[in-house]
């Protein structure tokens, strides 16, 4: 009698909590389909950690928040990350790179590793959805080595920047074309793929 093999945890996180966010939209079809494969997710609204800009006077005054606690449990507790993060003026936008920030500021406690240790070696699929004819590509170079460099993560060679946002999804949320959706389903293959041999 063989021990069944667990799922695979995914984050699914958007680097945009704007209602209606195309970011958001991908991030969540992203998420679906990693279901598909066996994966198990969780989606997290960065808004939701209501964490304050990061400066080091505040960490002296108030501490460490409990939005980047939450975040350093969630990375200690999932194998990977599907993340969907739109450019703001060709970089990743404030509450993405905020909320990091705080990540990388949590100390090991409790049993639980410090927050860039948590992210170390778990792979990540990164996407981007735009208005714009570029797909949110030029902010996507700056995301791997934010995340590669900083956090240690394992960055997917593939990714998808999705152009004309507005048209992309038909009602169901899914990508209207065939090839935008093939490469979708290859990052999320790549980084469920990844997590299952480094849980292995």
């Amino acid at each position: 009698m063989t021990n069944a093999v667990p799922p695979v945890r995914l984050l699914v996180i958007s680097g945009s909590s704007r209602q209606g966010s195309f970011n958001r939209q991908l991030a969540h079809e992203a998420g679906r389909k990693a279901q598909a494969l066996g994966a198990q997710t969780t989606f997290v609204d960065l808004v939701d950690l209501d964490l304050p800009v990061f400066h080091a006077d505040w960490v002296g005054t108030h501490g460490v928040p409990p939005g980047a606690l939450k975040l350093r449990e969630l990375f200690a507790s999932h194998d990977g990350l599907l993340l969907a993060c739109p450019e703001y003026n060709a970089l990743p936008t404030p509450l993405l790179i905020n909320s990091f920030d705080w990540l990388s500021t949590v100390s090991a406690d409790l049993g639980l590793p410090s927050g860039a240790a948590a992210t170390a070696s778990k792979p990540v699929g990164l996407l981007a959805a735009s208005p714009g004819a570029l797909g949110g590509l030029r902010a996507l170079p700056i995301v791997r080595t934010f995340l590669s460099t900083n956090f240690a993560m394992v960055v997917m060679p593939e990714q998808l920047g999705l152009p004309h946002a507005e048209d992309a999804f038909d009602d169901g949320g899914a990508l209207k074309k065939v090839e935008l959706d093939k490469v979708l389903t290859k990052v999320v293959a790549s980084v469920v793929q990844q997590a299952r041999w480094r849980s292995a």
